[in-house]
């Protein structure tokens, strides 16, 4: 028997991994001879650089570079064993680095993000992933691009700047500094959301308020990259500014497809396709997948489901365990999970539930228990 097992992280308790190892290891318990196989899992955004260098055999760079508020900030990407940098750009610009008093897209950068992309360029990466959630910028990817040698002027030939207010400002892009290593390089960029880069639906008016901006400075920033938009398309005779994703990140996704050899794609199935699981899954009789609570979400786009479509696709039975379930989680019969489970084996709070030992044992636990099932069920059928 064949089971492949690729958990989420249970946020505050284990990680991808260690749950993905409890699981193996109940199912060991029920049926020993059983070939498993533990794949990590992420969806793009915030942990998708633990689980893949966990599960990857990777490691963590630390690099200190410019953050939201031109500070500087100290940070991490992963570093895969086949020369692939994974990043996560909130680890750089992102909303948490930012005090709620000082939120205001107007002064947030990119830039870090740059640097970081360069560091990894230094250290002979060629192949990126980069998460763009969760960022406390609208700079259209400006700070980011200025880090990496373009250059953005003014109408009196003046540095237009690196954050949200340069955008308005640029007349001229000059881009001869470029470092030319970015020619060699794939960017696959994981983006789970459709905004243009602007108008109604644009970063500025959707994601600008719950980054510091109010309804005013949310239309001066939209104009602002409209603006430059319109800039770039006479500069080089396109603009992406309408892509699905482009507004990801405060225009993020644009600036990656405008300028970069770079690709938008849905988190999970760049997460998903980085660990190859598709290659696991085909032949396997069953897969396990999980996290923190199932609920009619989980249908709507995470991980979990992700997981589920492969192992619909190959014909597998497809289980899911989690911290805890709701009673709309039925939903996700129809979207490929046949059966889920709860974790936890008694009544306890969920400050015991999460502590790592008792969760790591619970998950073992119960993976072995549905799993003494189909070996019950094997020997009844012979």
């Amino acid at each position: 028997m064949k089971v492949v097992v690729s958990m989420d992280s249970l946020k505050g308790s284990l990680s991808s991994l260690q749950a993905g190892n409890a699981v193996r290891e109940g199912v060991l318990r029920a049926l020993s001879e059983a070939e498993v196989i533990v794949r990590p899992l992420a969806d793009g955004g915030e942990g998708t650089v633990d689980a893949l260098v966990e599960g990857l055999g990777g490691e963590k760079v630390p690099v200190r570079v410019t953050g939201p508020l031109s500070m500087p900030v100290v940070c991490e990407y992963g570093m895969l064993p086949d020369g692939t940098a994974v990043m996560e750009a909130a680890s750089a610009c992102g909303l948490m680095l930012v005090p709620p008093e000082k939120r205001d897209p107007r002064f947030t950068t990119t830039y870090g993000l740059g640097e970081m992309i360069l560091d990894a360029l230094e250290r002979g990466s060629r192949s990126f992933l980069i998460g763009i959630g969760g960022s406390a910028t609208n700079d259209g990817g400006i700070g980011m691009l200025s880090a990496l040698g373009f250059r953005f002027y003014t109408a009196e030939g003046e540095n237009a700047g690196i954050d949200g207010r340069a955008a308005a400002k640029v007349e001229r892009i000059d881009a001869s500094g470029m470092d030319p290593r970015l020619l060699q390089c794939c960017f696959r960029i994981a983006c789970d959301v459709n905004n243009p880069l602007f108008g109604p639906c644009g970063a500025s008016h959707v994601y600008g308020p719950q980054k510091g901006a109010t309804p005013e400075i949310a239309e001066k920033l939209d104009a602002g990259l409209r603006h430059f938009s319109d800039v770039v398309r006479k500069r080089f005779g396109k603009s992406e500014d309408m892509l699905p994703g482009a507004g990801a990140a405060g225009g993020l996704g644009y600036a990656f497809t405008s300028f970069l050899p770079a690709k938008l794609e849905p988190g999970i199935a760049l997460a998903l396709d980085a660990v190859r699981l598709a290659d696991d899954v085909a032949g396997a009789d069953f897969v396990v997948t999980g996290e923190g609570c199932l609920d009619a979400q989980t249908a709507m786009g995470k991980a979990p489901l992700g997981v589920a479509q492969l192992a619909k696709e190959c014909g597998a039975v497809m289980l899911a365990f989690a911290g805890a379930t709701t009673d709309d989680a039925a939903a996700l019969h129809e979207n490929g999970i046949d059966a889920y489970f709860a974790i936890p084996q008694t009544p306890m709070t969920l400050a015991e539930a999460m502590e790592p030992e008792r969760a790591y044992k619970n998950l073992a636990s119960r993976a072995e228990q549905v799993f003494r099932v189909v070996a019950a069920l094997q020997k009844k059928n012979g």
